[in-house]
């Protein structure tokens, strides 16, 4: 029996970044909000202890952070020919789980977005013909740079990011990244203090004449206070960011940023440790009542409420789309349908260069502690010349010198043994990884949709994935690998080794966990499953705000865009949406 309860104005789905930031912009406008989490709680003080957060067998091996397989499998293939099978354990990416989402276990890079991104087949056609992108399913994703601006300030004030700005008002900065687009004023806080490999980095790129700029970093440079009064510490180089959670309140999270003043409003409610089995849609499926979900003793419970807010993991998003029959699922074989249209991934690849004589102390690291070159990432350069559209950045990141994970060693190298054992030695300390973070273009043939076969425990389809990197992407990877290698040679070293991309995308080693598309925001409903407002085209008191929103990836870590968004929606609703509540913000 499912147990009905009192209705609430606002239901959200998940509580991570998105969440929080809607929870909190619509209780301020005194909705009654109710955030349901699938995963446990987590806080800062009580569960981010100290003593045990560095733990690299427990999080950066075992995965405590993260989604496992028995709570949400995934089914994978490269191509709709083959038959799908399922991911026994989640490695090419990592969901979160738990209070937080993977906000809590993230490096820290908070990128912008360009306007040649938001308007990038526009953009692509006025300056290059339609032909160039060939059969990628680029499209425009309805907005630009200069309305997103504002709520990318928004994200960035929140979270306290330490960088450098490129260019103020049109006006470009010394230091900062040049090609980023105009913003208003500078980061909240200055860049990191750069450690050893990111400075020879950083001279070596810019003896080649390339414009080397600190990353934009959740990993607080300075103490901070942010405007809702959250005070923050600053970053103590530890190691432990990706794969784990900032026991010392210096990297941005939901946590440390929003939460301890969201949980004390009386017109906010969280329940944990609930999965939410579907929306529930009145008889013409056109509006939301409310949305079904279980604890963990089996209960099932129904909860009304006006509104209705999909903030899970992207990919959670689209699967509870397609599991609550919002929208009509996209088939690659006529083109038609949007819920799964337009999956992308990340388009990745790295180099190493292995001295004699440096000493790059690995272990005094953090997450986005770095140095990135632009030069070579989206429209940034003139594609004229060369075979692909997009691009990638180029990072200098040392991220951490964990002992289990960090292996450094020159090709020849014996996989064992008393050599291998010298080897690591003299490589732990003296060696160089950079790598190149590449966008991901869609294609007809990626997409996702909901498995045949497999089911969750629930017994509902599992959620299907279909991807590869497309030639052009490839061909994007190679070019910027060439550009990597000769910067490894610009570096100097002993030996230096290239690990590029190649076709054939694999779900085992891990890769990134930035995931989009699938709920893609757009102008035209043909081809987009929500407005640019993050609002469903098909049942308009639901909005679904996430990476799920993304047309495509651009050659940067996604969560910045993800806050800005979020800001964005939120704006709209209290502003447009509530004025007239179950009205479509666009029409048609």
């Amino acid at each position: 029996m499912t147990i009905l309860l009192p209705r609430k104005d606002v239901v959200i789905v998940g509580l991570g970044w998105t969440g929080s930031i809607l929870a909190h912009e619509l209780t301020d406008e005194g909705l009654d909000v109710l955030a349901i989490e699938r995963g446990p709680w987590r806080d800062t003080a009580t569960d981010f202890n100290i003593g045990y957060a560095q733990d690299e067998l427990r999080y950066g091996i075992r995965r405590d952070l993260f989604l496992q397989p028995s709570v949400e499998a995934m089914t994978m293939r490269n191509n709709p020919n083959q038959v799908a099978l399922p991911m026994r354990d989640y490695g090419s990416f990592l969901p979160g789980n738990g209070v937080g989402g993977a906000g809590v276990h993230w490096n820290g890079h908070t990128w912008r977005f360009w306007d040649s991104d938001f308007q990038i087949r526009s953009r692509l056609t006025e300056r290059y013909g339609a032909a160039k992108f060939g059969d990628l399913q680029v499209q425009d994703w309805g907005i630009t740079a200069d309305e997103i601006e504002p709520y990318y300030d928004r994200f960035e004030y929140l979270a306290g990011i330490s960088g450098k700005a490129g260019n103020i008002e049109g006006r470009i900065q010394e230091g900062g990244n040049p090609f980023e687009d105009p913003r208003a004023r500078d980061y909240p806080l200055p860049p990191m203090q750069m450690t050893y490999a990111p400075t020879l980095f950083a001279e070596a790129a810019r003896s080649l004449g390339w414009h080397p700029f600190p990353t934009p970093s959740a990993n607080l440079s300075e103490a901070y206070v942010n405007p809702l009064g959250i005070a923050m510490g600053q970053c103590t180089f530890c190691g432990f960011c990706e794969r784990f959670r900032c026991a010392n309140y210096s990297k941005s999270s939901a946590q440390t940023t929003i939460l301890p003043v969201l949980m004390k409003k009386k017109n906010f409610e969280v329940r944990t440790d609930s999965e939410v089995l579907h929306v529930n849609l009145d008889s013409s499926g056109k509006v939301a009542k409310g949305v079904t979900y279980i604890d963990t003793s089996g209960v099932e419970y129904f909860q009304p409420a006006d509104l209705v807010l999909l903030c899970a993991y992207g990919l959670h998003n689209v699967r509870l789309m397609m599991l609550s029959g919002i929208g009509k699922m996209y088939d690659p074989n006529t083109g038609e349908g949007t819920i799964g249209r337009n999956y992308c991934y990340q388009t990745n690849a790295g180099a190493q260069v292995f001295f004699d004589d440096k000493n790059f102390n690995p272990f005094i690291a953090a997450g986005a502690l770095g140095q990135t070159v632009d030069d070579f990432n989206g429209d940034a350069f003139d594609h004229g010349s060369v075979d692909f559209v997009g691009g990638a950045g180029i990072n200098c990141i040392p991220t951490n010198g964990r002992p289990i994970a960090t292996r450094p060693v020159a090709p020849g190298t014996p996989k064992w043994g008393s050599d291998w054992k010298r080897a690591t030695v003299q490589a732990y300390k003296s060696t160089l990884t950079f790598s190149s973070q590449g966008s991901s273009y869609p294609s007809r043939i990626n997409y996702l949709d909901l498995d045949p076969t497999y089911k969750d425990r629930f017994g509902r389809p599992l959620m299907r994935m279909t991807f590869d990197f497309p030639d052009n992407d490839i061909r994007m990877s190679g070019y910027v690998s060439d550009r990597m290698e000769t910067l490894a040679e610009a570096l100097g070293g002993r030996q230096y080794v290239s690990a590029r991309r190649k076709k054939g995308w694999d779900s085992v080693p891990y890769q990134s966990t930035h995931n989009t598309g699938g709920a893609i925001m757009g102008a035209d409903r043909s081809t987009s499953a929500v407005n640019k407002y993050l609002q469903s085209w098909d049942v308009p008191n639901v909005f679904v705000i996430g990476a799920s929103a993304f047309a495509h990836n651009a050659g940067k870590n996604p969560t910045g865009t993800v806050g800005a968004l979020s800001y964005f929606a939120a704006d709209a609703i209290r502003n447009k949406y509530l004025r007239n509540p179950a009205t479509p913000l666009v029409s048609a």
